[in-house]
């Protein structure tokens, strides 16, 4: 089997099944050693370069693997991040995301691709994180207002090789309405220049860590609560008003400072849209 160097996709796990103890976040510092649970590859860190990782075997083989979920560390789940200290080494600076800032670069023309999100919580918090590298290279995102306009955008769109498409969609699990339209997107006339993957969160606001708010977990919120506002009022929040809940939301953001405060199934989903829209 493969290496998910993305981490794990939602669709293919059961996501009825409690979920197991959070990942533990750890610098990638050199001579750290870690498995890859689906390869078996064991190495330790020999560098980081960037958003990669440089792991060494036992023979002396290296090989590069995106920073981030997928790894095991004593045999338990581990997200590497790049090290303090290398923000300070040689001058170099870390973006958000992890990735080595670049100051020197010229700004570059968009490209003709795109990465679409539902709606503009989900935007800010990719600018947020992300706004560093994606200027980097170009790539615009936009929001969809809801994920049921996305085929009536590809057809006006048009993606074409040198003009993708990729698509983050909130709450994509088996069964679900959203899946249903990711499924009837990657088999229509667009898929092969179409990406569209999700994480298993009725609403982006999930993808930041609850301790960044100092709570345990997120409410649950009952059906027939409209989410958000029901997550206001459990959280003892203002929830009168559209204005009360772009507030939270504000609140929500300021407490996400890079791509450590959020969760493993929405950063590996991010990565894998940045590296297809500039491919």
């Amino acid at each position: 089997m493969d290496f998910d160097r993305y981490g794990p996709d939602v669709l293919k796990t059961d996501w009825r099944r409690p979920k197991t103890a959070a990942p533990a976040i750890v610098e990638a510092q050199d001579g750290l050693v870690v498995e890859l649970p689906d390869s078996g590859f064991v190495g330790a860190v020999v560098g980081v370069e960037g958003r990669m990782v440089k792991l060494e075997d036992r023979r002396g083989k290296v090989r590069v693997f995106p920073l981030g979920p997928g790894f095991l560390l004593e045999g338990k789940p581990a997200v590497l991040k790049a090290p303090a200290k290398l923000a300070k080494a040689g001058g170099r600076l870390i973006s958000a995301s992890g990735s080595i800032a670049v100051t020197d670069a010229k700004a570059r023309v968009a490209r003709a691709s795109r990465i679409f999100v539902e709606g503009r919580h989900d935007a800010e918090l990719v600018e947020k994180v992300w706004g560093h590298d994606l200027r980097v290279e170009g790539v615009v995102v936009e929001y969809l207002e809801g994920v049921d306009h996305l085929e009536e955008l590809l057809r006006e769109f048009k993606p074409a090789p040198g003009k993708r498409v990729g698509v983050l969609v909130d709450h994509l699990v088996a069964g679900s309405k959203e899946s249903r339209i990711a499924d009837a997107v990657q088999r229509g006339p667009y898929g092969g220049n179409v990406l569209v993957v999700g994480h298993p969160y009725i609403d982006i606001w999930q993808s930041v860590k609850p301790a960044r708010l100092g709570i345990k977990a997120w409410p649950n919120i009952p059906r027939g609560i409209e989410w958000k506002h029901g997550i206001c009022q459990a959280l003892g929040w203002p929830h009168e008003d559209q204005a009360d809940i772009a507030r939270a939301w504000q609140r929500i953001l300021s407490r996400v400072d890079t791509y450590a405060d959020l969760e493993p199934e929405l950063l590996g989903r991010v990565e894998q849209l940045i590296d297809f829209v500039t491919a």
